[in-house]
Parts: C-alpha cells; sequence; structure tokens
C-alpha cells in the first residue's frame, strides 16, 4: 500500500475515533522512538515479559523484539494493562536458535546490539553513547544471556552496583536501562522522532487496534475506493 492511500484510509477510519482517541493519537506519535528499541532473549516469566513491555510504552520505544529459543511469549494482562496493543512486536521463533536472526535483522535496520550483563568489564550505563540506533538485549531470568548473545553483540553494557547481589530482577533492570537511555537521547541532538510514514504506520496500527470492527471499516474503504 503506498503513502497517498495509507494516509487517506488512515483519514477514513479516523472518522470512527472519538475525539478524545484522536487528541491523544496526535500527541503521543511525536513521542515515540525507534532510536532504542529492546530486545529479550527467552525471557519465560511472563509478568516480567509484561512489565517490560508496560514500561517500553510508557517511555515511547515503540518496537520490541522477542527472541523464543526455549520459552514461548506469554502476556500477564493484569502486568502490563493493555501497553502491548500500541507497540510493535517482532517475534523471532522459527528456528532452533533464533537469536542470530534477530541480531541479523537489527543489523540490517541500522542497530548496534548492546548486551546487558553484569559480568563482563565493558562501560557501564552512563558511558554508553546514543549517536547510533541501539539495540539493547537483555537475558533469562536464570542464566542471563545466551553464548550466542554474548559472542555476537557489538557492545556490553551494565549498570554499576554497590551492594552484595550481583543483579537487578530483568524487570527492574530494563526499566534502569532504558530510564537513563531515553533520557540521554532526548537530551542529545539525535534525531529520535519517527519518520512521518513511520508514524502514519504506526497510527494505522492503533487506530486498528482500538476499533471494534476494524477489518469491516477497512473494507468499506476500499469498497469506496477501488
Amino acid at each position: 500500500m503506498d503513502i497517498k492511500t495509507q494516509q487517506a484510509l488512515f483519514d477514513f477510519m479516523a472518522q470512527f475515533l472519538t475525539e478524545d482517541k484522536k487528541e491523544k493519537f496526535d500527541r503521543i506519535i511525536n513521542e515515540r522512538t525507534r532510536h532504542l528499541t529492546v530486545v529479550l532473549e527467552d525471557i519465560y516469566q511472563s509478568h516480567n515479559i509484561s512489565a517490560v513491555l508496560r514500561t517500553c510504552d510508557c517511555y515511547g520505544i515503540q518496537d520490541v523484539h522477542v527472541i523464543e529459543n526455549q520459552n514461548k511469549y506469554n502476556l500477564c494482562k493484569e502486568v502490563e494493562l493493555g501497553s502491548s496493543k500500541w507497540l510493535n512486536l517482532k517475534r523471532y521463533n522459527n528456528n532452533p536458535h533464533n537469536t542470530l536472526d534477530a541480531f541479523n535483522q537489527l543489523r540490517e535496520q541500522g542497530y548496534r546490539i548492546v548486551a546487558t550483563s553484569p559480568h563482563k568489564n565493558d562501560q557501564v550505563l552512563d558511558e554508553l553513547k546514543v549517536d547510533e540506533k541501539i539495540a539493547l538485549v537483555f537475558g533469562n531470568e536464570l542464566s542471563g544471556l545466551s553464548r550466542i548473545a554474548m559472542d555476537h553483540a557489538d557492545e556490553f553494557v551494565k549498570i554499576p552496583l554497590y551492594g552484595f547481589t550481583e543483579s537487578f530482577n530483568i524487570s527492574v533492570s530494563a526499566a534502569i536501562f532504558i530510564t537513563k537511555l531515553i533520557d540521554k537521547i532526548r537530551k542529545s541532538e539525535v534525531s529520535w522522532e519517527l519518520s512521518e510514514p513511520e508514524k502514519l504506520e504506526v497510527l494505522l496500527s492503533w487506530t486498528r487496534n482500538v476499533l471494534r470492527n476494524p477489518v469491516v471499516v477497512e473494507k468499506e474503504f476500499f469498497k469506496k475506493n477501488c
């Protein structure tokens, strides 16, 4: 579908949105970013992945990538509170080991792969540069990132810790990383906002997710415009 048709479709579908929803869409779309994306490798507790999705939505991160090597993606609705419907979720679950597939696709999109690990003596969070697009990778609750993820990451970053415990719960860790990096990105001179075509794509997705019968509405549009 070309941009002109997408715009016309959105304008048609937006007629069925409430004024309050339109105002929210117009305001929030300008706060979304793909400069930072989050990658979750083999998370097995639904409340953890749900909490991370909720944090991503709250901070305007549009895309989340979920790698399912052994553990399947599941949500806890009481934790995510509908945040998943505002995000673009990409799942990697077609191969015996999907981590490299995810990394390769992210690199094709211009991301550098930054692994979060308390075991790598590389750089602390405040030192991480944000001039290029970042794919921030988190491992599972028990063993952390896989060896493949560690071997193929471009950089490593950690939160400095001063106590006896060597790591945070993944949802807490993700919240700390995202809070710091989003603030740093927004204060930088990088163009972190979505492009106009990206905004339109996301707005269409949001609209489809809130309309009661989006398929019927879309069919009506094409019936009138074909």
